[in-house]
């Protein structure tokens, strides 16, 4: 195992030429009339300034809000997928089913109490393998880097697992772990999150007496986009963006035992990447994941100081930055 701590912003990486707008990709879906639905999801695409697709890199995001919000959002100016451009890669991020950009289920329609939760590890790993065949034939590329975060590690440790030779490094940001707590209620089939609840979750665990972390001047433009990604959400009383209800539901099976993935199968070099303040993905869990890693090539652990579980969109953000790129660009 390798343990890197980043102290200082690293300032400079600001300063590098912002990309092309992404290109969106859609990867056609089943209807449901026929009996087997396979959603359509959004693919985005945001290629280097030279054109060069040799390095691909997939993010895949969490439970509450799409990568348009996350690895392709500009903060002061410029987002992470422009960071990677200007370090040579050329960055992949999908929407899950029921987020963003890709098709909704049709259940989402239905009750929240009405269904079981939707949206569950097992199917979004399918809709990665969906996507990272799409890559892997549009650029010619054997493997792709995956960055994933949060609830999004879960299904991607399992497309990890199950399929080595098409993963050739994988960064865990803010990972979920196992822990024994006592089982949770049930989740919904949905959930609808507001602005208020995203703006408190963003700052909650920044401790008292210590300055925000928040890049609080763009958080007006991020939650209009949030809005913007479901185009029922003014709609509603107040403003809120529904979401599939299958990521608490993994998130809470996880921390009573039950993990949907087997870490150890995880054959790639992987990077575990988590903030000092981060709540969600505490040490004791990282250090869980860490010891179930066996199988991988090699495994470093990337703490950032004075960051959430939100670090990308946060002053901390460089060092994620730093640290991914320096990750994905060392030779095995």
């Amino acid at each position: 195992m390798r343990f890197f701590a980043f102290g200082l912003s690293l300032m400079l990486l600001g300063s590098a030429a912002v990309a092309a707008e992404p290109i969106a990709h859609y990867l056609p879906g089943i209807p449901a009339t026929t009996g087997t639905w396979h959603p359509r999801l959004l693919l985005r695409e945001q290629r280097p300034d030279d054109g060069d697709r040799s390095r691909p890199v997939l993010y895949i995001h969490g439970a509450t809000f799409p990568s348009s919000l996350s690895v392709m959002f500009r903060f002061a100016g410029q987002s992470w997928a422009d960071d990677l451009n200007a370090a040579g890669f050329d960055v992949f991020a999908l929407d899950f089913a029921g987020y963003g950009g890709s098709e909704r289920y049709p259940e989402m329609l239905e009750a929240a109490d009405a269904r079981e939760p939707l949206g569950r590890a097992s199917e979004a790993e399918a809709q990665i393998e969906r996507a990272v065949r799409f890559i892997v034939r549009a650029t010619g590329a054997k493997a792709v880097d995956i960055v994933a975060h949060s609830w999004g590690t879960i299904p991607a440790g399992r497309f990890a697992g199950r399929h080595p030779d098409l993963v050739r490094k994988l960064v865990l940001f803010g990972p979920i772990g196992e822990r024994s707590e006592p089982p949770a209620l049930s989740a919904p089939a949905w959930e609808l999150v507001t602005i208020a609840q995203q703006h408190a979750r963003f700052v909650r665990a920044v401790p008292e007496g210590e300055p925000g972390v928040l890049i609080e001047a763009d958080f007006p433009a991020w939650s209009e986009a949030y809005l913007d990604s479901d185009s029922e959400s003014r709609r509603r009383t107040p403003y809120a963006v529904k979401v599939p209800g299958g990521p608490s539901a993994d998130i809470a099976a996880a921390w009573a035992g039950r993990l949907p993935y087997a870490p150890q199968h995880i054959r790639a070099p992987t990077m575990i990447i988590w903030g000092e303040w981060d709540r969600t993905s505490p040490d004791r869990d990282m250090m869980w994941l860490k010891d179930h890693l066996t199988g991988a090539w090699r495994v470093e652990m990337v703490k950032v100081p004075r960051a959430t579980h939100l670090m990308h969109l946060e002053s901390g953000r460089l060092e994620l930055y730093a640290a991914t790129e320096r990750f994905l660009g060392t030779p095995e």
